[in-house]
């Protein structure tokens, strides 16, 4: 008996996992989702402090990427409901088994939930004192993080969403074929490996990084490193604020991210497989 799933069984499992998802009582949904989003932004506090010192940003990236995947992992096995995975709800949709209300209700519900896991553990790291590492350092890293993000255009941040949830449903997709912890560890690492050395704009992580960066930019010591050690200018730091990071950031990697996982994974596996 095979210990993976092929992928014309991969889409009716898909399929299958999409009506449950969807028909789950709202309070798990909401819980769930906010586990979700506390996992990815644990996995981005973990990326942050491997990369803060870094001054090579290729090799920041390639090692913050090691332990990303740690955030999917958590979701995948332990059970969690991640906004950028669950787009593969697309799947259930297309076959007629969901209805387009339920998709976008679970999807708003579980994007929430998300958001509010992130700001949590967000308000715990600076809460905790951890931003103070390296004299400061990394609160001033968090803030340039933040800043970048919140100075993409539109278009960056859009097609960057696409890219990244395309490699995150994948992630997802191959996963739903291993039938054991190590083979779905296997298939969680490597895209999402990818997508953080590629740097690619992922909302949930947003949330986090966002988050966390609003509250570094309190803190007149981590502005005055990132100022000295980054170069920040102050037209820069004034577009990390509730607008930038809500409609400046997160509107557009949303939107992005939808396309990515719902259309280009979901849908088009869906049309090539289902006869």
């Amino acid at each position: 008996m095979s210990n993976y799933l092929t992928p014309k069984e991969i889409l009716l499992f898909a399929q299958e996992t999409g009506v449950r998802k969807v028909g789950m009582p709202k309070l798990s949904i909401l819980i769930l989702s906010f586990l979700a989003g506390v996992f990815i932004a644990l996995a981005s506090v973990g990326s942050n402090m491997i990369a803060h010192n870094i001054d090579d940003i290729g090799l920041a990236k390639y090692l913050a990427g090691l332990i990303f995947p740690a955030g999917l992992l958590l979701v995948v096995v332990a059970g969690a409901e991640l906004f950028t995975g669950n787009n593969l709800i697309s799947i259930a949709l297309l076959s007629g088994k969901v209805k387009f209300r339920e998709f976008i209700s679970n999807l708003s519900m579980l994007w929430l939930g998300n958001l509010a896991g992130s700001i949590f553990v967000a308000l715990l790291i600076y809460l905790s004192g951890q931003l103070h590492y390296s004299s400061g350092v990394l609160g001033a890293y968090t803030l340039k993080v933040g800043i970048i993000k919140t100075n993409l255009t539109f278009v960056n941040l859009f097609t960057s969403g696409i890219l990244c949830n395309i490699l995150v449903c994948l992630a997802v997709w191959m996963a739903y074929a291993s039938k054991d912890i190590a083979g779905k560890a296997l298939a969680v690492f490597f895209p999402i490996w990818l997508f953080i050395a590629s740097g690619f704009e992922h909302s949930v992580a947003n949330m986090y990084y966002l988050s966390s960066a609003l509250l570094a930019k309190s803190n007149p010591d981590f502005v005055q490193i990132a100022v000295s050690k980054y170069g920040i200018d102050g037209e820069s730091l004034m577009n990390l604020d509730l607008f930038g990071m809500f409609i400046g950031n997160l509107l557009p990697v949303t939107l992005g991210n939808l396309i990515g996982g719902a259309l280009f994974v979901g849908a088009f596996y869906w049309w090539s497989l289902r006869k």
